[in-house]
C-alpha cells in the first residue's frame, strides 16, 4: 500500500471532516429530501388512482359494447312478443345502460347510436299508442307499486336521454337528418310520457293513478337533477335569433324544426301547466330552474316562433317566475353568476351578463308590441306591482355587476361588462357594441310613452297586487316603485347603450305631457314639506303630491327638516319677491338681486335645510327621485328655449326654478364637502349637469338672486391662498382622471366655483399668477423689469404687424416682462421710459387695433351689442388663423400681467375657447334675426313642409356660396312637423359650435401658452369679459378719491384738488372713462377697486405762475394736464377755476396722447 507524500495529505486533528455543512444547509437539505419523499407517496396514490378509474372505465366500456351488440341481435330476431314486461325488462333495461355511456356518444360509434336509438323510441310509441294494456308501456305507471317504481326509474332515464339528444341537435350543424329525426322522435316520447291523454289503452278508471304518476315524472322534469332545463336552454340557443329563417331549404325539414322546438317548449312548460300548480302546489323549484335557465338566454323571444310566444308570456308561466325572483333573489342571483362565468367563451355572456339577458327577455314577455310602431300593451292579467319590483331587483343586481366589475360610467357612451369580443355565434353581429345594440332593442318597452302611462295610471289609481299569487296582497303599486324602475333603466341604458346612452328614455320621459310636474311636486314635499303646497302658482296635482310625501320622507330628521323649511320659504319668498305668497312672480329686477347678494338673511334661507346633510339626509327613494328628476330636467333644459323658460314659464314658474335651484346648489356642494359619508356618484353627476345647466341660463338671464348661489359656502369657504392651491390639486385630478371618485372639499372649485364670490374668485386668479410668477423667478426665468428682459420697437402705424412679427414665437416665454420703445410716424423714437407703463399702453393699443371690425380678423356681434367674434372672412386671410392665435397671447399677456382691455368677447366665443358648448338660446347674442325665426319656426302650427326647407344652410365666404349639410345627406331631407325640432337645433349647433370652431381652438392656443385652462374655469362667460375689460363701464369716485396719492405739493385739502373731484363727478360715465385711459392706459377700473391698482393713482402738482394783470383780468393756466401711464400719475396744473379745469382736462383725455403733453 503507498503512502501519499506528506504535502498532499489534509489531516484533521480534531477528528471532523475538512468539509462541514452548516445547521442551516443541514435544515434545508432534510426539508427537500421530506418533500421529494413525500411527492412520491402523492404520486404513487395518483397513478394507482388514474389506474383504477381507467381500468373501470375500460370495464364498462367492453361490457357496454358488448351488452350493445347483444341487444341488437335481440331486436333482430323475428316475431318478438312485445309485451310491457319485455320491453321494460329485455330492452330497456340493457338499452338505458350502454347508452347513457360516454363511450356510446364518440363519432366511431354515434351512428350505430343513432340507430338503436330511433328502433327503441319507435317501439316505445307504438307501444303507448296500443289500445292493449298488456302491450302499453305505460300501462306501468298504473299497476302494482313495483311496477310503478320501475316505470318512473324508466321514465325519468328517458326524459333525460330526450333531454340530452335535444341539447346535442343544431340544425346549423347537422350534415344529415339522422340527427333531426332523433331529436324528433325525442320530443314527441317525451311529450307522450308527461301527457296520460296519449296513453290509448288508459281506462277511466286508473286515470287517478296515471295522473299521479305523471305528476311526479313532471316534478323530476323542475328539477336540476333531469337537466330539462339546461338541456332546453343549450337547444334554444343554438337556433339563432330567427328559426325560421330558411336555413333548410325542405319545408319537410322546417317542419321538423318547428315541431321539435315546440316540443321542447312544451316539456319546459309542463310544471307550469300539471294538475298540481292549478291546485296551488309550489312551484318554487321549477320556477327557479326555469328563470336561470331559461329567461336568461340571449333574445328568447327573437329565437322563437312567432306562434309559440303567447306559451311563454302566458301568466300563468311568467308570474311563479317573477315571484321566485323576490322569494330566493340572493340565490338565484348566485347560481346566475356561476353560469356567467360557465359561459364565459360566449360573446353574449360576455358583453351581457346573464341577468341582463334576464331583465331584456322578462321585460319582452310582459309587453306586447310592435317593433315597427310606438303602440303596445302589458299582457293580460299581469301583476304590475311585481312586474315593477322584478325589473328594480334586477336592475340593482345587473348594476352592482358593473360597479365591482368595472366601475359605472353615468356621462355620455358605456360601460361594458367587458371590454373583450370573440366570435359571435351565427344570428349574432359581430362585436361587443353591436351585441350592446341588439341587447337595447330587448327594452324597447321601457321608453315608449304607452309603458310610462299604464304605470302611471295605476300609481295614480293605487292599484294592489293581484290575489291569485303568493306576492303581499297589501302591496300597491306607488309614484316611487314607479321613479325607482326609470332610475334603474336610465343607468342601464347609459352604461349599455353604444352610440345614444340614454337619450332614448330621456327623451320619453322628458316630453310625457306632466309627468316632470309631478315628479318635482313629490320632490318639492319631500324637500320643502306640505306647507309649501300653500306656496305653489302652478296646477300641480296636489293629490299627488300629498299622497307621495309620507312614501319619500322617511325618516324623522326629513320630516322635521321639510317642517322647518317650509316655515323659512314662507318668509323668504315674500321677502325675495317682495309680493304675497299668492302674487304673480314675475323675473326679478337686478336691484333685488343685487341687494339680496349681501343679506345674510337671505343667504341663509337659500341654503336649504334638508339638502345639508347630501346622500346621508335623503332615504333611497328620494334619492333615486332625486336622480331621475336631474337627469330629466337636465335633458330637458338643452330645449328648452327662452321664450318657454322665462315668458311661458314652462314646465316650472321662476320661482320654482329658484326652488330647484337653491336645492340642488345646496345638494352639491353638500356632497363635496361631507366626503366622509355615504356617496352616490351617479346622482352627484346628474345633479352637477343639472345645476350647471341652470347656472348658465342664469347668467345669460338672471332670474335667480347672487345670494341663492353663495349660500351654500356662506360659511365654509377657506383662505383665497389655500383655495387656489386645492383648485389646481383638483383640476389636475380631474383632467388627469387620478381621482378615487369620491368628491373632495378642494372638487367645489372645479365643480361649482360660483359658490364662492367673483371678487374672491378674482383673488384667487390672481393668486394663481403671483405664484406662477414665483415659480418663474426660482427656476431663473425672467419675471420682471431689467436686464433680459423682452425689447421690442414698435411703429405706432404698424402696431400689429410689429408686434405679431417680434412676439409670435415667444409662446409661453411671453410671460416675462417686455419692453416697448415706440416709434413716431416720423421714425423717430419717442420720449419717455417704459416702466410698465408702455407696455399697457402697446397691448391696450395693439387690441384695440386688431379687435377692430375694420381690421377683418373679428366683427360686432349686432349694432346694439359690441361684443367681438372672429369673423368668417378671417379664414381667407394667409395667417388669419395665426393671426387669431397670436391675440390670444395678447388676451393672455393682458390676463397676466392684470391690465384691462376695452373690449369684450361674445358670450358665443368665449364659451367655445373655454371648452364649453353652445345651446340653442346663445344664437339670441349671435344672430338674432336667425334666433328669431328658429323660434318661430320651432313654435309654427301649421305644415312645416310647405316653407319648403331642408338640412342644409348658405354660407356666403368671399363672394362665394358654400352649402353645407346639417346632417348626412342633408340636401335631400325635407324640414317636417316631426323633424323641426331636431334642424332648429342642428342649425344652432352649426352656427354656434361648428362654424367657429377652428377659431376658438386657435384663439384657445395662444390663451393657453399664458393662461391655465384650469385657472379660467373658476369663470363664466360673463365674468371671464369682467375679468379682461373690467366690470361696469363707469367707475365709483369715492373708491377712486380714497385711494390717491398726492405728490408735488398737493394734499387733499389744497384748492385744485377739490377742485378736480368736483370736475370729475360732473363728468359723464363715458369722459370719465376717458380721463381713466389718459392716466393708467386703461379705460376700466380695476376689478377689485382702485384699492388694487399698482402703482397707485397719484396726481402730481404742475406749478404755474399767473402775472398779476392776468389774474385781475381773470385769466387762469393756459397749460394742459399730462400724465405718465408707466406711473399712473396725473399731472394736474394749478388751475383756479373749475370750469378752466374742467376744459383744459377734456381736451388733453381726448387727445389721445400721453408723453408728449408733459
Amino acid at each position: 500500500m503507498s503512502v501519499p507524500p506528506a504535502g498532499n495529505r489534509q489531516v484533521s486533528l480534531r477528528g471532523s471532516s475538512a468539509r462541514e455543512i452548516t445547521r442551516d444547509a443541514l435544515l434545508q437539505k432534510v426539508s427537500e429530501e421530506r418533500q421529494l419523499r413525500s411527492h412520491l407517496r402523492r404520486a404513487a396514490a395518483a397513478a394507482l388512482s388514474i389506474q383504477r378509474i381507467w381500468r373501470r372505465y375500460y370495464v364498462i366500456r367492453v361490457v357496454s359494447e358488448q351488452l350493445h351488440e347483444d341487444w341488437k341481435l335481440l331486436m333482430n330476431q323475428p316475431n318478438i312478443d312485445l309485451t310491457t314486461q319485455w320491453i321494460s325488462r329485455n330492452m330497456l333495461r340493457p338499452f338505458l345502460f350502454f347508452i347513457t355511456q360516454p363511450s356510446s356518444w364518440y363519432k366511431g360509434q354515434q351512428s350505430k347510436t343513432v340507430e338503436s336509438i330511433l328502433t327503441c323510441f319507435k317501439i316505445i310509441l307504438n307501444s303507448i299508442n296500443s289500445t292493449d294494456a298488456s302491450k302499453n308501456f305505460c300501462s306501468f305507471a298504473v299497476g302494482m307499486p313495483e311496477e310503478r317504481s320501475i316505470w318512473l326509474y324508466q321514465a325519468k332515464k328517458l326524459i333525460s336521454l330526450c333531454s340530452f339528444i335535444l341539447a346535442r341537435c343544431d340544425h346549423s350543424c347537422c350534415k344529415d337528418g339522422s340527427m333531426v329525426d332523433m331529436t324528433a322522435i325525442a320530443m314527441r316520447l317525451a311529450v307522450s310520457l308527461t301527457d296520460c291523454k296519449t296513453w290509448k289503452s288508459l281506462k277511466s278508471e286508473s286515470s287517478r293513478a296515471a295522473d299521479a304518476s305523471v305528476e311526479t315524472l313532471i316534478e323530476f322534469i323542475g328539477t336540476c337533477q333531469s337537466g330539462t332545463y339546461n338541456c332546453v336552454r343549450q337547444y334554444i340557443k343554438c337556433l339563432g335569433p330567427h328559426v325560421t329563417s330558411g336555413k333548410k331549404s325542405s319545408a319537410a325539414a322546417t317542419d321538423d324544426h318547428f315541431l321539435i322546438t315546440a316540443s321542447a317548449v312544451t316539456l319546459a312548460l309542463r310544471p307550469f301547466h300539471s294538475k298540481k300548480a292549478d291546485r296551488g302546489t309550489d312551484l318554487n323549484g321549477a320556477s327557479k330552474e326555469y328563470f336561470k335557465l331559461v329567461l336568461t338566454i340571449p333574445y328568447l323571444c327573437k329565437r322563437m316562433p312567432s306562434l309559440l310566444l303567447p306559451a311563454l308570456k302566458h301568466i300563468s308561466v311568467l308570474q311563479p317566475c317573477l315571484s321566485i325572483i323576490l322569494i330566493s333573489k340572493d340565490k338565484i342571483f348566485e347560481e346566475i353568476i356561476k353560469l356567467d362565468k360557465s359561459e364565459v367563451l360566449a360573446v353574449d355572456a360576455t358583453v351581457i351578463p346573464c341577468s341582463g339577458w334576464a331583465l331584456g327577455n322578462i321585460v319582452n314577455l310582459a309587453t306586447n308590441h310592435d317593433d315597427l310602431s310606438s303602440s303596445g300593451c302589458f299582457i293580460q292579467g299581469l301583476d304590475f306591482c311585481l312586474y315593477v319590483d322584478v325589473v328594480n331587483c334586477i336592475c340593482q343586481n345587473l348594476l352592482e355587476s358593473f360597479e365591482k366589475s368595472k366601475g359605472m360610467s353615468q356621462s355620455v357612451g358605456s360601460t361594458a361588462f367587458h371590454a373583450e369580443t370573440s366570435v359571435a355565434e351565427e344570428g349574432d353581429t359581430n362585436g361587443s357594441s353591436s351585441m350592446r345594440t341588439l341587447f337595447m332593442d330587448l327594452l324597447k318597452p321601457i321608453y315608449q310613452q304607452w309603458h310610462l302611462r299604464k304605470l302611471l295610471m295605476l300609481a295614480k289609481e293605487d292599484v294592489s297586487c293581484s290575489s291569485g299569487t303568493n306576492y303581499d296582497p297589501t302591496r300597491s303599486l306607488k309614484l316611487s316603485d314607479v321613479v325607482c324602475f326609470y332610475y334603474h333603466m336610465l343607468r342601464i341604458f347609459s352604461s349599455f347603450n353604444p352610440s345614444i346612452g340614454s337619450l332614448p328614455i330621456l327623451n320619453m320621459l322628458a316630453f310625457s305631457p306632466g309627468f316632470l310636474v309631478d315628479l318635482w311636486g313629490a320632490l318639492e314635499m319631500s324637500i320643502f314639506g306640505q306647507a309649501i303646497q300653500n306656496l305653489q302658482e302652478t296646477g300641480h296635482d296636489k293629490q299627488l303630491a300629498t299622497r307621495t310625501s309620507g312614501e319619500q320622507v322617511s325618516s324623522t330628521r326629513q320630516r322635521r327638516n321639510a317642517k322647518d323649511a317650509a316655515t323659512k320659504w314662507a318668509n323668504v319668498l315674500q321677502k325675495i319677491t317682495g309680493k304675497s305668497n299668492d302674487s304673480e312672480v314675475g323675473t326679478m329686477s337686478d336691484s333685488i338681486l343685487i341687494s339680496k347678494q349681501s343679506d345674510d338673511d337671505a343667504l341663509t334661507l337659500w341654503d336649504i335645510e334638508a339638502m345639508r346633510h347630501a346622500s346621508e339626509g335623503i332615504g333611497k327613494d328620494l334619492m333615486c327621485m332625486m336622480y331621475l328628476f336631474c337627469a330629466i330636467y337636465g335633458h330637458l333644459l338643452l330645449v328648452l328655449d327662452d321664450i318657454e323658460f322665462y315668458e311661458k314659464q314652462v314646465p316650472f314658474t321662476l320661482e320654482q326654478q329658484r326652488k330647484i335651484a337653491s336645492a340642488l346648489n345646496t345638494f352639491v356642494y353638500n356632497s363635496f364637502v361631507q366626503n366622509g359619508g355615504s356617496y352616490s356618484k351617479p346622482l352627484l353627476d346628474v345633479a352637477v349637469r343639472c345645476l350647471n345647466l341652470l347656472y348658465e341660463r342664469d347668467s345669460r338671464h338672471k332670474f335667480c338672486p347672487i345670494s341663492l348661489w353663495l349660500a351654500p359656502a356662506r360659511n365654509g369657504r377657506i383662505p383665497i391662498a389655500a383655495a387656489a392651491r386645492a383648485h389646481e390639486v383638483a383640476f389636475g385630478n380631474f383632467q388627469g382622471n387620478n381621482s378615487s371618485g369620491i368628491p373632495t372639499r378642494s372638487s367645489v372649485f372645479t365643480t361649482l366655483p360660483h359658490v364662492y364670490p367673483f371678487e374672491e374668485r378674482v383673488q384667487m386668479f390672481r393668486e394663481f399668477i403671483e405664484s406662477d410668477k414665483a415659480s418663474r423667478r426660482v427656476t431663473g426665468e425672467i419675471s420682471g423689469p431689467g436686464p433680459g428682459s423682452i425689447e421690442i420697437v414698435i411703429r405706432r402705424g404698424h402696431i400689429i404687424e410689429d408686434g405679431y412679427r417680434q412676439l409670435n414665437c415667444l409662446r409661453s416665454k411671453l410671460k416675462s416682462c417686455i419692453h416697448v420703445s415706440f416709434v413716431s410716424e416720423c421714425g423717430l423714437p419717442e420720449a419717455g421710459l417704459d416702466y410698465g407703463g408702455l407696455s399697457k399702453e402697446f397691448l391696450t393699443d395693439l387690441s384695440k387695433t386688431a379687435f377692430s371690425p375694420e381690421y377683418g380678423l373679428f366683427s360686432q356681434t349686432s349694432a346694439s351689442d359690441t361684443s367681438l367674434i372672429p369673423s368668417n372672412s378671417a379664414r381667407l386671410l394667409d395667417n388669419g388663423i395665426d393671426m387669431i392665435e397670436f391675440l390670444g397671447r395678447v388676451v393672455g399677456k393682458a390676463l397676466y400681467e392684470g391690465i384691462l382691455l376695452d373690449y369684450s368677447f361674445s358670450p358665443v366665443f368665449v364659451q367655445k375657447f373655454l371648452g364649453r358648448y353652445n345651446f340653442l338660446d346663445e344664437l339670441s347674442t349671435l344672430d338674432p334675426e336667425l334666433y328669431r325665426n328658429l323660434m318661430l319656426l320651432k313654435h309654427y302650427d301649421g305644415d312645416v313642409e310647405d316653407l319648403c326647407l331642408d338640412f342644409t344652410v348658405t354660407e356666403e365666404l368671399g363672394g362665394k356660396r358654400i352649402v353645407h349639410e346639417l346632417r348626412p345627406g342633408g340636401k335631400s331631407i325635407s324640414v317636417t312637423n316631426e323633424n323641426k325640432l331636431h334642424y332648429v337645433h342642428a342649425m344652432a349647433d352649426f352656427k354656434l359650435n361648428h362654424q367657429i370652431l377652428p377659431f376658438a381652438n386657435a384663439f384657445y392656443r395662444g390663451l393657453s401658452d399664458l393662461i391655465s385652462p384650469s385657472w379660467l374655469s373658476l369663470f363664466n362667460t360673463n365674468e371671464f369679459n369682467q375679468l379682461l375689460s373690467g366690470g361696469l363701464q363707469d367707475f365709483d369716485v369715492d373708491d377712486l378719491r380714497n385711494n390717491t396719492k398726492y405728490t408735488g405739493g398737493y394734499t387733499e385739502s389744497s384748492r385744485t384738488v377739490k377742485l378736480f373731484w368736483e370736475v370729475i363727478k360732473g363728468l359723464k360715465p363715458t369722459e370719465r372713462c376717458l380721463l381713466l385711459k389718459f392716466v393708467t392706459s386703461c379705460s376700466r377700473a380695476p376689478l377689485l377697486g382702485f384699492k388694487y391698482l399698482q402703482p397707485s393713482f397719484t396726481i402730481h402738482k404742475v406749478p404755474c405762475d399767473v402775472t398779476l394783470w392776468a389774474s385781475i383780468g381773470g385769466q387762469d393756466v393756459d397749460r394742459l394736464p399730462s400724465a405718465s401711464t408707466c406711473y399712473n400719475t396725473l399731472k394736474l396744473p394749478t388751475y383756479k377755476r373749475s370750469s378752466t379745469l374742467r376744459s383744459k382736462l377734456l381736451y388733453a383725455i381726448s387727445s389721445n396722447t400721453g408723453f408728449e403733453l408733459s
